[in-house]
C-alpha cells in the first residue's frame, strides 16, 4: 500500500445510511456457468425490490467487462482480478445500503470466498446463489453463442467446457433448472428476507 494513500473515515456512518434508507445493504453473489441463467434471475429480482422500494442494482460480468473490469482477459489471473474488483465494488454498494445483485460465473471458489470474508470482515450480510444448470442444459440455452462458439473451436477457455467451474461446497441458495424464473426469484427473496 503506498504510504500517500489514507484512509478517510466516513463521518456518516453505516448505521445512520441505513436507518435513512429504512433497509440494510446485503450482496447476493450469483455464481454458475455461462447460461445457467444468472443475469436473469438477479434481473428479476433487482425488479421486484425496487418494485418493493428498496434500493438494489444489477452488477452483471459482462456490463462490467465494458468499464471497470475491460483491461481484463479470461485467464485464470484476470478471472481472479476481475471477481476481487466486483467483490469490492459490490461491498461499497451493500456498505451504501443498496441490496447488490452480482451476476458473476467467478469459477474459482477461493476467489468467491474472499468476497465472502471481505463482507463478513466488515460485518456485511453475503448470500451465494448457486445456479446449479448442468453444462448440457447451459450449451442448449446458448443465449451468446459461446458453447456454439467453443465446439467449433473459435473460442477457448469457456468456462465448463475447457476452463473449470468450481462449484460452491455450501451456497445460501441452490437454484436448479427445474425452478422457472419466478421460482427461482422467489427463493432468492425469501433467502434475503
Amino acid at each position: 500500500m503506498n504510504g500517500n494513500v489514507i484512509w478517510q473515515e466516513a463521518t456518516v456512518d453505516r448505521a445512520r445510511r441505513w436507518q435513512a434508507l429504512g433497509q440494510q445493504g446485503a450482496t447476493v453473489w450469483f455464481t454458475g456457468l455461462p447460461g445457467a441463467g444468472k443475469t436473469t434471475i438477479a434481473t428479476a429480482v433487482e425488479a421486484r425490490l425496487i418494485d418493493a422500494g428498496r434500493c438494489a442494482y444489477r452488477l452483471d460480468g459482462d456490463n462490467l467487462r465494458h468499464g471497470m473490469c475491460s483491461d481484463l482477459g479470461f485467464s485464470k489471473s484476470d478471472r481472479e482480478t476481475n471477481v476481487g474488483r466486483v467483490g469490492e465494488m459490490a461491498r461499497l454498494f451493500a456498505d451504501a445500503g443498496t441490496v447488490a445483485l452480482v451476476a458473476l460465473v467467478s469459477p474459482y471458489s477461493d476467489c468467491r470466498e474472499k468476497v465472502r470474508a471481505l463482507h463478513e470482515h466488515d460485518g456485511l450480510p453475503f448470500m451465494e446463489v448457486f445456479v446449479n444448470t448442468p453444462a448440457e442444459e447451459c450449451a442448449r440455452r446458448d443465449p451468446k453463442g459461446l458453447y456454439a462458439r467453443a465446439r467449433s473451436g473459435h473460442l477457448s477457455g469457456l468456462t465448463g467446457v475447457d476452463a473449470p467451474y468450481e462449484p460452491p461446497p455450501a451456497p445460501e441458495l441452490e437454484l436448479t433448472p427445474d425452478m422457472d424464473v419466478e421460482q427461482a426469484t422467489a427463493a432468492v427473496l425469501s433467502a434475503l428476507g
